[in-house]
């Protein structure tokens, strides 16, 4: 992991000036080939062999995701908003801290079939209308591997 932290500071700059630049391009476009290069990338990586997302940030948990997580647990929402969840600077209800209180040490998730919406979404690269989240995706070559992958291989193609 102290490889991958060292390259995403070191192509910072690059990258949020080049995902600054792809937010001025046909979305259609940008999201096919963003799609097809999640698709490679993760045909390649395993995401349990790092788990840094859950390791180091925290997803919102909506409503329905508290009810959902909390109901697997076997736990009331309101107990487990007390148990494992704080509100933050956006009034969004994130973990209380990190790692994720479900990741395991082979870091599998223990909540994994009932996850916030969040988590199913990580890191966000196969969705409609990408060039509307190019501050986020910048934001990702922070914690993701596959992310910061994914921007290098589309620095050759867009």
């Amino acid at each position: 992991m102290e490889k991958f932290y060292q390259q995403a500071k070191n192509k910072a700059p690059e990258n949020k000036k080049f995902l600054q630049r792809v937010k001025k391009l046909d979305p259609r476009k940008v999201d096919d080939v963003f799609h097809d290069t999640h698709d490679a990338v993760f045909e390649e990586i395993d995401c349990l062999t790092c788990a840094n997302c859950c390791k180091t940030t925290s997803p919102i948990f909506y409503q329905t995701d508290i009810e959902r997580v909390a109901k697997a647990l076997r736990m009331k929402p309101g107990d487990f908003i007390e148990k494992y969840l704080r509100v933050d600077e956006d009034r969004d209800y994130v973990l209380q801290s990190s790692p994720c209180p479900f990741l395991d040490n082979e870091n599998y998730c223990s909540v994994y079939e009932d996850r916030p919406k969040a988590c199913r979404e990580y890191p966000h690269t196969d969705r409609k209308k990408m060039v509307q989240i190019m501050d986020l995706t910048y934001k990702n070559t922070q914690v993701c591997p596959a992310v910061l992958e994914m921007v290098e291989r589309l620095k050759k193609i867009l």
